[in-house]
């Protein structure tokens, strides 16, 4: 029995002894500095600020083709890079600059309707860059008549 007792209190006294280093002396400062530039950096995104999220076409006759423009200003401190913008369907057709948007500098995205579907028609463009979200959302609608209950084209404009 006493040697149980011995060999517990010779075991916990190691285990104390052995915990003994400061895990302050084990932090590597270059570590830090690496750590604190990846967050300073991290601040210094590019922003997408969109002069308008949203167009609507109005009243437009089914199947006639129409455009507009999203225009944006890249108002972060690094620059810009969209490497993506699809919609939700293939009657919308997203063009994207190629060119990254410098920041300050402004952009602008092409966004074609063929004026498919019929009634109170909305479509949404999610488009890809190296923003803080990482998406950006816009969005057309539009009022498709029919041609069958057209009378004359209607004539769209941005």
């Amino acid at each position: 029995m006493k040697k149980i007792v011995l060999t517990l209190v010779a075991v916990a006294a190691m285990s104390f002894v052995a915990c003994k280093d400061n895990a302050a002396d084990k932090i590597k400062t270059e570590n830090v500095d690496l750590a604190a530039q990846r967050d300073a950096d991290a601040k210094n995104l590019p922003v997408m600020t969109f002069e308008k999220a949203e167009h609507d076409f109005g009243n437009i006759v089914q199947g006639t083709q129409v455009e507009t423009i999203f225009k944006f200003t890249n108002t972060g401190k690094a620059p810009l890079i969209i490497t993506d913008a699809k919609s939700s369907c293939g009657c919308t057709v997203p063009e994207k600059p190629k060119d990254p948007i410098a920041p300050g500098e402004t952009g602008e995205l092409l966004v074609k309707f063929n004026g498919s579907g019929s009634n109170q028609v909305m479509k949404t463009i999610t488009v890809t860059a190296n923003t803080a979200n990482g998406k950006e959302t816009l969005r057309i609608k539009a009022f498709v008549t029919p041609k069958a209950q057209a009378g004359s084209p209607v004539k769209v404009s941005n």
